[in-house]
């Protein structure tokens, strides 16, 4: 199959400093979620390959470990020119493999792997590796070895260099495993870091499944860190498959926030909940999905909320406008619509979108946005990570049950508060089991911590706190 993306290598693994071909010749065509057609072709490793690409990162670790801070972030800089200078291919290639709006995917999807790049080269330049912490002892920070680094596709260059910018930053060798569904990120930043020139060994890549790939490299003895950001079911099998060599496993997973509205809530607050929940055709875990309004207004927040949805419409991905792209894959849709299905069974009331596909857009895996409302406890659809543009609302009467409600979830990674008394945000901020809080929209920078409590996940990523994930602690008694 012809591939359109400029890639000379997607039928390849790289491998210890070369592109090299796979162990088997099995290939995975990657869809346009748009079209509904393939694109091109990936070729999907195996557990040959998965060992092939550990032990080149543990043949290289004990040079690149030794190597000076300054030197590897001089590296880390010369990727950083080079992606910034390629964003445009970047976008395109999200575009097509992810479904990404063109306007989305050149303003949010590529810059923010750049971001996150250029974050932990701020971070480490100011980093302390090194602690005089008294009574003749020295705390050094150390980097942890070999880290797998699995990645999703929702948004595919924020997760991939969230984990590998502090993993090389730190001194770290990776094997990075990107989703099969959004492969061609990871290739096209492989080339980048073949043309900077790291060591050989220091950055692997392996495309493949989570069965073939994924699982091997959680249970493998020479990895020493499991970095994965993905569903919370899949979390949990690494976890088990990590448990019998006791290696560091971070995870960064599911997500089903609330959004908090008070009746003192500025009058965008309802209609930048919506937009935010079906940003990225909402497939995003830190989406504000449970719409929880004081009741004095719920009323009117539910029209807003409508006639918001109701204006949202769907578009190529190609092409620039304000619009919904559609979801990844096949099943990818055909879950969201088991859901929306499930809530209209349990007695959900459906108040825009539904099952099926918006007027127009037979072809492509678009899914309408839709809002059900009085959605109670008992309902499947407030607990599932839907994970589209779904949008579930109830009321609430007092401050209490509003942090009650929101906390009614196995998940918690980020919930949302609106309000105009500063006083009641920052108590229920303290009150909300969740690793981020957002007050009335306030920006969330990329170098503050991101992960959650619970089913959500452990470990931080971003920053200064990113760094921290990748290093071991070791003291030395008697250093004076």
């Amino acid at each position: 199959m012809q591939n359109n993306l400029k890639l000379q290598n997607n039928l390849k693994f790289y491998i210890d400093g070369a592109w090299v071909n796979p162990q088997s010749m099995d290939t995975l065509p990657v869809i346009n979620p748009a079209t509904e057609t393939p694109f091109a072709d990936v070729a999907i490793g195996n557990a040959d390959d998965a060992d092939l690409a550990v032990a080149a990162a543990k043949k290289a670790f004990p040079a690149w470990s030794a190597t000076t801070v300054a030197y590897r972030l001089e590296l880390l800089e010369k990727l950083l020119e080079l992606y910034e200078a390629r964003m445009g291919d970047l976008a395109d290639i999200i575009s097509q493999e992810m479904g990404a709006p063109a306007v989305i995917a050149n303003t949010q999807q590529a810059p923010v792997g750049a971001m996150h790049l250029g974050d932990a080269i701020r971070e480490m330049r100011k980093f302390a590796c090194e602690n005089d912490i008294g009574e003749n002892t020295q705390v050094l920070k150390e980097p942890i070895g070999v880290c797998a680094l699995i990645t999703p596709w929702n948004w595919p260059m924020n997760q991939i260099m969230l984990k590998l910018s502090p993993a090389l930053a730190t001194g770290c060798t990776v094997v990075l495993k990107p989703s099969e569904l959004s492969p061609f990120c990871a290739v096209f930043l492989a080339e980048l870091i073949d043309e900077v020139g790291f060591p050989a060994g220091v950055f692997n890549l392996v495309n493949g499944d989570g069965v073939g790939v994924g699982s091997h490299l959680s249970a493998h003895p020479d990895v020493d860190m499991v970095s994965f950001t993905g569903s919370t079911r899949a979390g949990t099998a690494i976890s088990k498959a990590a448990a019998d060599t006791i290696k560091r496993v971070n995870l960064e997973l599911g997500g089903k926030g609330a959004n908090i509205i008070f009746a003192d809530a500025d009058e965008q607050a309802v209609s930048r909940g919506v937009n935010h929940c079906f940003h990225n055709s909402g497939q995003s875990c830190n989406a504000p999905t449970r719409m929880l309004v004081e009741r004095s207004v719920y009323d009117q927040a539910v029209k807003t909320v409508v006639e918001v949805a109701n204006t949202m419409k769907s578009g190529n991905p190609t092409e620039y406008g304000d619009y919904l792209g559609p979801v990844v894959s096949e099943s990818q849709y055909t879950k969201i619509q088991g859901f929306i299905n499930t809530a209209i069974d349990q007695g959900a009331t459906l108040a825009v979108g539904g099952v099926g596909k918006p007027e127009g857009f037979e072809t492509g895996y678009y899914v309408k946005p839709t809002v059900f409302t009085d959605v109670t406890q008992d309902m499947g659809i407030w607990y599932d990570e839907v994970f589209g543009p779904v949008l579930v609302m109830t009321p609430f009467d007092t401050e209490e049950e509003a942090i009650t409600l929101a906390n009614d979830t196995v998940y918690g990674l980020t919930n949302y508060i609106q309000t105009a008394d500063m006083d009641r945000a920052r108590r229920i901020s303290r009150q909300l089991r969740s690793g981020m809080v957002e007050i009335n929209a306030s920006p969330r920078h990329t170098w503050i911590p991101f992960g959650g409590y619970g089913q959500s996940g452990n470990g931080r990523e971003g920053g200064h706190y990113g760094i921290e994930d990748f290093l071991e602690i070791k003291a030395v008694v008697g250093w004076s």
